[in-house]
């Protein structure tokens, strides 16, 4: 399992995710060029080392034409710019997300609809390359998770186009507020974390806290464009998570008002997207109700799917969850011949024994082919094993 890590002991931008990303690439070539061909004029491209502290990185900067005004951009004009783009739909469909996080903070700031917001430094070239060049590298390293830290944040307070505004600035404040970011302030006097950045990690990260248990194949350093007393950098790690076959997630929730329809579709759902196993057991809720607990059993890259799909297709409104330990025998699928034809079994060895169980889905197309009952080819394929 290929997971990222994202460390933003200073913070995040735009540019810093960018270089940090570019770094964990053996190739750059292919990127530069797929921002070159970007439809935006009078600004360019430039991908140099520096040094933070000590901490050597990649800096990845967007110089404008200041003699040329840039255009106001709404948020269909940013999308229409994407979509022009020769990069790959998924790519587009992240950067389209991670814009759509700040246009509905920037509409919450000033108190109108997201389609009104007049984007400024948010809008200007440099954030809407940083924002489709983070969407293509993240497309590029295709990783199954992405992970941060708690994001630091600084205090005080920085000047913008409307003016002297605190830290963390609104738009980054409304675009945690709506996400599930953890954040925090610590003894640094400026803006660490930009209203791109923000949006970024909170599009990207599935969870936040100390780095999981991997084995580490590559770290990418981005760097900052502020020299501060702490080093200036976005570190994300690049490597394989342990798999635990032994442990899975436990969801249980209980309802009392999900139709026996939505339960049933909500269960195919599941386990058509990576559940382990879905069930249903009856119980009395309060006020003597008769309800159903579902029961979900995952693997935990699957978990965050698992979630929507209860909350989209129940009535729950919360549930329980929890990581437990389980021994499992191996087992193989094998092909057992019968004179009418070939079933599936499931081989399992216990100790010095090997048991071979017929798979239903198999005995069943066997015996709509045949028109041989179930129970009697269940028999047969006792006997053949």
């Amino acid at each position: 399992m290929n997971v990222l890590y994202f460390d933003c002991m200073s913070g995040i931008s735009g540019n810093m995710a960018i270089g940090a990303l570019l770094e964990l690439c053996d190739d750059q070539k292919w990127f530069y060029e797929s921002m070159q061909a970007l439809p935006l004029t009078h600004c360019t491209i430039n991908i140099s080392k520096e040094m933070r502290n000590g901490i050597s990185g990649t800096y990845f900067d967007v110089r404008v034409d200041e003699a040329i005004p840039q255009p106001e951009r709404h948020l269909s004009d940013i999308y229409t710019i994407i979509e022009e783009s020769q990069i790959p739909d998924h790519a587009k469909m992240l950067a389209k997300a991670i814009f759509y996080r700040v246009a509905k903070a920037e509409a919450k700031v000033h108190n109108t609809t997201f389609e009104n917001v007049h984007f400024h430094e948010v809008g200007a070239a440099d954030s809407i390359i940083d924002i489709i060049g983070v969407a293509l590298l993240i497309n590029y390293l295709h990783p199954d998770a992405i992970y941060s830290s708690v994001v630091n944040d600084g205090y005080g307070f920085v000047e913008c186009a409307h003016g002297i505004i605190p830290v963390p600035v609104p738009a980054t404040s409304e675009i945690f507020a709506s996400s599930d970011v953890i954040m925090r302030q610590i003894d640094i006097n400026t803006e660490l974390v930009t209203p791109t950045g923000a949006a970024i990690i909170a599009q990207l990260a599935d969870s936040y806290g100390p780095m999981p248990a991997m084995k580490i194949n590559k770290i990418g350093w981005g760097i900052g464009t502020k020299q501060l007393k702490i080093p200036n950098v976005l570190k994300v790690t690049l490597g394989e998570m342990a798999q635990h076959p032994d442990e899975v997630i436990i969801m249980e929730s209980n309802v009392d008002d999900c139709t026996g329809e939505m339960l049933g579709f909500v269960m195919e759902k599941m386990m058509n997207e990576g559940a382990r196993d879905v069930f249903f057991t009856p119980i009395f809720m309060k006020k003597n109700r008769p309800a159903y607990r579902i029961t979900v059993v995952t693997d935990e890259e699957h978990m965050k799917r698992m979630e929507e799909l209860l909350f989209i297709n129940t009535t729950t409104i919360g549930f329980r969850y929890r990581k437990e330990k389980r021994h499992v025998l191996n087992r193989e699928i094998v092909d057992v011949k019968l004179p009418e034809g070939v079933v599936k079994g499931k081989k399992v060895d216990f100790e010095q024994e090997s048991y071979i169980y017929p798979e239903y889905e198999s005995l069943k197309s066997l015996s709509e082919e045949t028109r041989i009952p179930l129970k009697e080819l269940y028999k047969r394929f006792q006997r053949e094993v």
